[in-house]
């Protein structure tokens, strides 16, 4: 079978591109499998990709790239113009333009697949659009139901009904589509871990650990609050906020706002993040929303007890509440900090939750969601 995924940025530090580079490696050991990335922004991909992927791009940014086929003015006048394809209100709707406008389209009407999956609403739609009726076309939402514009929200109903199916992440968001487009073919099939030995946390250090990238939904100004009732009661313990994104400055002044320079660091993105989750005792996810929570499979495979927001979808679907973490009310940060601080003074129930997190980790082995993911696959096909 081949397989094309289409993501809008290869070089992009967040769990779409982990995810579906996973899964691509995991499919490439029995099916042809390639990664279409609108565009690049760099040299080499966020994440390691096995050489059994290709990997194509179709808008090259890098300053020294030559935009093939095009004058450079014509391209850059074209990279410059809003685009007129994709709705204002998808997300990442400041990173197309009239020149993704351009090869999109033409990319996907030649493309030569028996499967394609889409990772996003812009190109879910496109894919609807323009990808020839004889590929299965597969729209994978990343993102809650709940969290798209009324706008984009729209366009949703009227084109998603005409792809072959959509996935989702969660059980929850799953019966959300069902309702919101009945005939509408739609699956839930998880984010997988990758197989490889994980370092395990000794539950020695006092660090809280977070990570992700510093955007408003992660809430990562919320934890910080939530900190400030953690350092007040074990001003030993110390948080590691890993990650890049446009609030890094907001979250500093945050930081000296409420005097916490000394337990609240701003650690910036790391190429290790499991050995960062194992140099911690506890994991915190202040969501204000999870289309799944990676992050917390991850952390839970180093044995990192999570403390999370019960925010819409993924914690609750991840986490066992007093079993392998523990779950709080939505933008509460002072259940956040109660419950961290209930960890801290609770050794033996963190040591508890710590020894079980590798198992609930071990259910999202990335070999089994591939394998789900093929009788999918199959079952479109036939």
């Amino acid at each position: 079978m081949r397989i094309v995924f289409m993501l809008l940025e290869s070089s992009a530090l967040d769990g779409t591109v982990r995810s579906t580079f996973t899964l691509a490696d995991e499919l490439s050991r029995r099916h042809d499998v390639e990664i279409l990335s609108v565009l690049r922004n760099t040299d080499a991909p966020a994440f390691p990709l096995s050489d059994r992927v290709r990997l194509h791009h179709l808008v090259d940014r890098r300053g020294d790239a030559r935009l093939a086929r095009l004058r450079p003015g014509r391209a850059r006048r074209l990279l410059d113009e809003p685009s007129a394809l994709v709705h204002p209100e998808e997300r990442s709707y400041v990173k197309y333009s009239a020149l993704t406008d351009e090869r999109i389209p033409r990319a996907l009407r030649r493309l030569r697949a028996d499967v394609l999956v889409t990772t996003r609403a812009g190109l879910n739609i496109a894919a609807a659009r323009f990808a020839p009726s004889h590929v299965a076309r597969v729209g994978q939402e990343h993102l809650h139901l709940g969290i798209h514009k009324p706008g984009i929200l729209a366009e949703i109903e009227r084109w998603y009904p005409k792809l072959d199916a959509i996935t989702t992440l969660t059980t929850a968001d799953r019966e959300n589509y069902e309702r919101l487009l009945p005939g509408t073919r739609v699956r839930t099939l998880r984010n997988g871990l990758p197989e490889r030995v994980y370092p395990r946390s000794r539950q020695e250090n006092k660090i809280v650990v977070a990570a992700g990238r510093l955007v408003w939904i992660k809430g990562y100004d919320l934890l910080i609050s939530a900190f400030a009732r953690v350092a007040e009661k074990h001003p030993e313990w110390t948080l590691r906020i890993h990650g890049k994104g446009p609030r890094l400055e907001q979250l500093r002044r945050r930081v000296t706002r409420l005097g916490l320079y000394n337990n609240v660091m701003l650690m910036g993105p790391t190429d290790d993040i499991e050995g960062e989750f194992a140099k911690a005792s506890l994991l915190a996810v202040p969501s204000r929303a999870e289309a799944f929570g990676m992050t917390i499979v991850e952390g839970f495979a180093c044995g990192l007890p999570a403390v999370a927001f019960d925010c819409p979808r993924g914690p609750r679907e991840i986490i066992t509440d007093g079993h392998d973490g523990l779950l709080v009310p939505p933008e509460d940060p002072a259940a956040l900090g109660d419950a961290l601080v209930r960890l801290i003074d609770d050794e033996a129930l963190r040591h508890r939750m710590a020894a079980a997190a590798p198992e609930t980790a071990r259910r999202y082995a990335a070999a089994d969601v591939a394998a789900d993911w093929e009788t999918f696959l199959t079952g479109l096909r036939g």
